[in-house]
């Protein structure tokens, strides 16, 4: 590995623990700011899983990203979108 590969490691971990921090930081509101989410997250890391030969699933991904099974967390820490959240996730973008 590279100087830079462990640099951008590094990263991945901290923003994973920032956002195991931050659980009242719903995905809506993820996807809302920043036009990505955990569960985004989860799908690039299969993606780059796949990419490096290794057989990881989405729910494997998710564990990882979450901190524990996404039903879990899910169930512990997800609440219902407002209806303000859903509005700014379904507004059409400008243009």
């Amino acid at each position: 590995m590279t100087d830079r590969d462990h640099i951008e490691a590094a990263v991945f971990r901290r923003l994973l623990q920032h956002l195991d921090e931050r659980k009242d930081v719903q995905n809506i509101d993820l996807m809302n700011l920043s036009g990505f989410c955990r569960n985004c997250l989860s799908k690039w890391y299969v993606a780059a899983a796949r990419d490096a030969g290794l057989d990881i699933d989405m729910a494997q991904a998710r564990e990882i990203v979450y901190g524990m099974p996404y039903e879990q967390w899910k169930a512990q820490y997800q609440t219902e979108a407002t209806p303000e959240q859903l509005a700014a996730f379904y507004k059409e973008e400008p243009g």
